[in-house]
């Protein structure tokens, strides 16, 4: 009996490898993989152009988590971007790549991307389609070209099926491969945090943070995180010194339209799962939200293009007593949503 048990388990093991390899048991077919929020806007991205299907998100995550991304086959797109920190490259100021090559910036979060329009600190990618050939092809990410990659997964046995799944037939184009990736970012929706479940009238909040909340609006936060996406997609200089890296001068949004009027702004980031999503601003210097906002309180330096929201008080910047920190604190950890870090989704 114990012999024909064993016999069966064995005979069982490669399918429990294949379930798990796929992720295919982690999709509840009564969940739809991409749906609008209640309360959110239409999203930017054109939906219609590349729906999201179950096979499509499939192979999406595959690329997603594929070291053969990168030139020497260590680096995927997962490894900038850990769920468990909101997508973000957790404990690294400045993002490393391929041979431990260090890049100019901090990864930026993966989430509710279906709502933007412009990616990256600078905005210099428009459309989410495009967005995977930067970090490919970024010489300090993953220092590979598109066209290998094609190639690469073209030679694997198992990516022809899963293209033709995905697609209706084997054929691996560079359209299709950027596609998919797109159906895996796109699902990556977050909008279940504590914050949305006492707006919608499910939670309640304690006094410190119905304070940080009354803050948040007072204080001119929200001029720029508005509910629900908490930012606005605009650019914006919020007066970091421009000297803290001496070696790298990043002068931002100015880099790509090449307007001074842009120079040292970056895309505002949305603050859903601020909490996980350190160290903080586009170069990765501050550690906690706490120093974040000592920055705006005490910190900013009056330079050139230096958004108007500072300059509305006698001294440059944002008056936030400690008190008052600590409940903006408060109330910016319930912008945390643990289902989304939890996703079993979204893993691999």
């Amino acid at each position: 009996m114990k012999n024909s048990i064993f016999v069966i388990f064995l005979l069982l093991i490669p399918a429990i490898f294949s379930c798990q390899k796929n992720g295919s048991t982690e999709i509840d077919p009564n969940t739809p993989l991409f749906a609008i929020p209640e309360g959110f806007p239409a999203p930017k991205y054109k939906m219609e152009s590349n729906p999201v299907t179950a096979d499509g998100f499939l192979l999406g995550k595959k690329l997603f988590f594929d070291g053969r991304l990168s030139r020497d086959g260590t680096i995927s797109c997962a490894e900038c971007h850990n769920q468990a920190y909101a997508f973000t490259h957790h404990g690294h100021a400045i993002s490393h790549g391929i041979e431990g090559r260090v890049g100019i910036r901090n990864a930026p979060g993966l989430m509710n991307l279906a709502w933007q329009d412009k990616f990256f600190w600078d905005g210099g990618v428009f459309d989410l389609d495009l967005f995977s050939i930067a970090p490919i092809q970024n010489p300090n990410e993953m220092d590979e070209t598109v066209t290998n990659v094609i190639e690469k997964l073209k030679k694997d046995k198992d990516y022809p099926s899963l293209f033709k799944k995905a697609f209706g037939t084997e054929e691996i184009t560079t359209q299709r491969f950027l596609k998919a990736l797109s159906q895996y970012m796109l699902t990556l929706v977050t909008a279940n945090s504590k914050y949305d479940q006492y707006a919608a009238g499910k939670a309640t909040f304690s006094n410190d943070e119905k304070e940080g909340l009354r803050l948040f609006t007072e204080k001119g936060c929200a001029g720029c995180h508005p509910a629900p996406l908490f930012t606005d997609h605009s650019f914006r200089a919020n007066g970091l010194d421009t000297g803290y890296f001496r070696d790298t001068l990043d002068i931002g949004r100015g880099r790509i339209t090449e307007q001074k009027g842009d120079d040292f702004k970056f895309k505002v980031p949305t603050l859903r799962n601020i909490a996980y999503t350190f160290p903080y601003m586009h170069d990765g210097r501050f550690q906690t939200l706490e120093e974040v906002l000592e920055h705006y309180n005490s910190g900013i330096t009056n330079m050139t293009n230096l958004d108007q929201a500072f300059k509305k008080n006698v001294k440059v910047g944002i008056p936030i007593s400690a008190t008052e920190k600590k409940q903006l604190v408060a109330f910016l950890n319930t912008l945390t949503d643990e289902d989304f870090l939890k996703d079993k989704r979204f893993s691999y």
